[in-house]
C-alpha cells in the first residue's frame, strides 16, 4: 500500500513540474509500476474516443503493444468491454475457453505469450476515458489486495492522464474528449476514417468498421490498409463500397 501512495505523490509532483510531453512520461511511469507492484508480465493505457476509436499513451513492452493494436484492429477485447461494463474484466485462464464477448480476440492473442488477462476502466470525473490493459505469461487470478492495489493504479492512471489535457501534442481535453495530436500511433487510421466517411457519406462508426472488415478479410493490419488508403493505393470506390 506504501509503494501506491509513493507512486501517487510522484505522479502529483510530476504533474505539478509540467513541461511538454510530461503526461505521456507520467502514463509510463504508471505502466511501469503496474508490472512491478502487480503479478503482471506488462501493462499498457490506451485512451478511447467515440465509435471505438482508441490511440495507445504507454505500453510496457512489445506484447502489451500487440495487445492493444490487435483490439484495436478487431473492435473487440477486454478493453471494450471494460469501457462498456464500467468495471474490471478478469480473465485469469485465457485457454480455458474463449470469453464470449470477443472470442476473435482470444483466438489471435493467442499466438502470443499471454495465459491471463486483467483489464480496468480508467475514468477521468464521471467521464471513461480509458483503460490499464495488464497481461500474465502464466495463468492464475489476482487476490483480493492484488485486486485492490490495481484499482488504485487505475485511478492513479487517471491523474497521469489529466496532464495530457490542454493542446498542442496531447490527447485529451479538460472534459475528457477527443482531440488529434503530434505522435499518435493510428493517426493514418484517423485519417483513412475520415476519407471513408466523406467519400460514402458513412458514419464514423460504420467507416472504422469497414476499415476493420477490410483489413481481417485480407489478412492485414489495420495500420497498414489505413496506410494505403491515405497514400492513394487502395481505392475507396473499388474496394469499399
Amino acid at each position: 500500500m506504501a509503494e501506491v501512495e509513493v507512486l501517487r505523490t510522484s505522479v502529483l509532483a510530476a504533474l505539478d513540474e509540467g513541461g511538454a510531453g510530461s503526461g505521456v512520461d507520467v502514463v509510463g511511469r504508471v505502466c511501469r509500476a503496474c508490472v512491478r507492484l502487480l503479478p503482471v508480465d506488462g501493462a499498457a493505457v490506451s485512451v478511447m474516443a467515440d465509435a471505438g476509436s482508441r490511440e495507445i499513451v504507454y505500453a510496457s513492452d512489445p506484447v502489451s503493444t500487440a495487445l492493444a493494436e490487435l483490439q484495436f484492429s478487431l473492435g473487440e477485447g477486454p478493453c471494450f468491454e471494460a469501457s462498456v461494463v464500467g468495471g474490471p474484466v478478469l480473465v485469469p485462464n485465457l485457454a480455458a475457453g474463449s470469453p464470449a464477448a470477443w472470442p476473435v480476440f482470444a483466438a489471435e492473442a493467442a499466438a502470443y505469450p499471454v495465459a491471463a488477462l486483467f483489464t480496468f476502466p480508467v475514468q477521468i470525473g464521471a467521464v471513461r476515458v480509458a483503460t490499464l490493459d495488464t497481461y500474465r505469461s502464466t495463468p492464475g487470478s489476482l487476490g483480493a489486495a492484488e485486486l485492490s492495489t490495481a484499482l488504485q493504479v487505475a485511478d492513479i492512471a487517471a491523474l497521469a492522464l489529466s496532464g495530457l489535457s490542454g493542446g498542442g501534442d496531447r490527447w485529451l481535453d479538460g472534459d475528457g474528449g477527443w482531440m488529434e495530436g503530434a505522435g499518435m500511433r493510428y493517426r493514418e487510421v484517423h485519417q483513412a476514417t475520415g476519407m471513408l466517411i466523406a467519400h460514402l457519406d458513412l458514419p464514423v462508426s460504420a467507416a472504422l468498421a469497414r476499415l476493420r472488415a477490410y483489413s481481417f478479410g485480407h489478412g492485414r493490419s489495420l495500420l497498414e490498409v489505413a496506410a494505403d488508403i491515405v497514400a492513394g493505393r487502395l481505392r475507396l470506390d473499388e474496394e469499399f463500397r
